[in-house]
């Protein structure tokens, strides 16, 4: 009987990967980049070779909810769309901040905010399609920090909205 447990090893050594070829590039052009929190030079400096360590290990957690059985298709879409659209959006807010457009960085961030309201942002793949997709601006490690604060408004605020829903329904 082949093996059902989801492939969480293959997908982190590609998480692995492709954060040592981005790391391999910024040490080419530069030196491997640290950010400092709140973009100010006084607070601590967080290097961008923490991605080594965190995507691998979000991607292993987030391979975690990935449908084991090839019949399941249809359970497929809610993960992948769980993990395409933080992707999208975290590259978005990324391209947005680099081109210094403030505006629309500040636009996608609290639509952001408001999409995890409605959407359940606290699962695994959207927080790792998140940091995957803003690692290659701010690198990993910020990513990981403001999106496990969103991912835990969406489970807190979620939850309540969800009791409120089913008290409020009549028995």
């Amino acid at each position: 009987m082949p093996n059902a447990s989801p492939p969480r090893l293959p997908l982190a050594a590609l998480a692995l990967m492709a954060e040592a070829l981005h790391l391999a590039w910024e040490a080419l052009h530069g030196g491997i980049v640290s950010h400092h929190l709140l973009q100010r030079a006084d607070l601590p400096g967080l290097s961008n070779a923490w991605g080594l360590l965190i995507l691998p290990a979000l991607a292993a957690w987030a391979a975690g909810r990935l449908p084991s059985a090839p019949a399941a298709r249809r359970a497929w879409l809610p993960v992948a769309l769980g993990f395409v659209l933080p992707l999208l959006l975290g590259a978005a807010l990324s391209l947005a901040f680099q081109l210094h457009l403030q505006l629309l960085t500040e636009a996608l961030f609290f639509g952001l905010l408001l999409l995890a309201l409605l959407l359940p942002a606290h699962r695994p793949e959207s927080l790792f399609g998140y940091v995957l997709g803003m690692s290659w601006t701010f690198g990993a490690v910020l990513p990981t920090l403001v999106g496990g604060v969103i991912a835990g408004l969406s489970w807190c605020l979620r939850g309540i909205a969800r009791r409120v829903w089913h008290a409020a329904r009549p028995a």
